[in-house]
């Protein structure tokens, strides 16, 4: 049984779009971000409608990098946190072109280029769209406290990312390639806490790892970077003792979204998390730095926390994901 998947054509990556909440654009990775937020309401009267308007507007912005017409868009592949992915719907139905609704939680950007990849690469679609959203206030009320009622947070809480990303994968054009992608499994090692998905995260993204490091015959050292969605400082603490244990050493490779996207040393506990995460630091800094051939090679590998309030009300334990995607300059 095989989990990775090899492109032979080699979708490319012709164009993205990123946007950023005000505490999101004031990090590290800032001045890689096109538009960064004056407030978290972006004009807007709920956040949950700020949200969707996020990802509209990270959605309209690669189509102009990528240098495309709306028509010429095949699908849209999307995807969010909240209930029925309502955030990437509404977006959508701005667009008059097909879409592809999807959920793995925080690993939903990474499931989504494999999904977009898959149908570039087998010739059934020439563009398609990749793009996935969060928004700190919308998932704080859906899986947490509503602000308002002013809820201390523990000290392995994360903080959900204000920010969308997306991506144009084309058949032609110029840009990033992504060669092969290996498919995550759900992994569980029966971790409780809600507020600690770094831990949860943490074995299943050793299991993608590890699995795609067998099947390609590849080691940590063929890559410039190895990069996770949002395990956040516990996560990626972990994730490289889980990798060393198996025998592999990613400590000179490895780097996580929800590290980058912050400084960890203000009020930000383990770093960042949500499913905007990952697309928003790859859409910017990482998309960048592979245009301008700084990173060759690199795994990107969001991660995702497959739990929902029934469920943590029910005292289940936080199911994982991982999906790993190889992009190559």
């Amino acid at each position: 049984m095989k989990r990775t998947i090899y492109f032979k054509n080699k979708p490319i990556i012709v164009g993205a779009g990123s946007i950023a909440g005000p505490k999101e654009s004031e990090g590290s990775i800032a001045k890689f971000i096109e538009t960064k937020m004056q407030d978290d309401t972006f004009g807007e009267d709920s956040f949950e409608k700020a949200e969707s308007k996020m990802l509209f507007n990270a959605i309209k912005t690669a189509i102009q990098h990528a240098k495309k017409q709306e028509n010429e868009i095949d699908a849209i592949i999307a995807g969010d946190l909240l209930n029925q992915i309502i955030s990437s719907t509404f977006a959508a139905r701005n667009f008059r072109t097909g879409y592809l609704g999807v959920y793995n939680a925080c690993a939903t950007f990474s499931e989504a280029l494999t999904v977009g990849a898959t149908m570039i690469d087998g010739g059934y679609l020439k563009n398609v769209i990749c793009a996935t959203s969060s928004h700190f206030a919308s998932a704080e009320r859906q899986y947490r406290y509503p602000l308002e009622l002013g809820c201390t947070r523990p000290p392995q809480a994360q903080w959900t990312v204000t920010g969308a990303g997306a991506c144009v994968i084309s058949s032609e054009g110029y840009g990033p390639k992504i060669t092969a992608s290996t498919i995550g499994k759900v992994v569980d090692f029966g971790v409780i806490d809600a507020n600690n998905m770094g831990a949860a995260m943490a074995p299943a993204a050793m299991d993608t790892l590890f699995t795609h490091f067998n099947e390609t015959g590849l080691t940590p050292s063929d890559y410039d970077l190895i990069i996770t969605g949002d395990l956040g400082t516990l996560g990626s603490r972990i994730f490289k003792d889980l990798m060393w244990e198996k025998g592999f050493d990613i400590e000179k490779q490895h780097v996580d979204c929800g590290e980058l996207i912050y400084n960890i040393c203000e009020s930000e506990y383990q770093g960042g998390s949500g499913a905007g995460c990952s697309a928003l630091v790859f859409s910017s800094y990482i998309y960048k730095r592979l245009k301008e051939k700084k990173f060759k090679k690199i795994i990107m590998m969001a991660t995702g926390a497959l739990l929902s309030t029934v469920s943590t009300q029910q005292g289940e334990s936080i199911p994982a994901i991982a999906h790993a995607v190889v992009v190559e300059s």
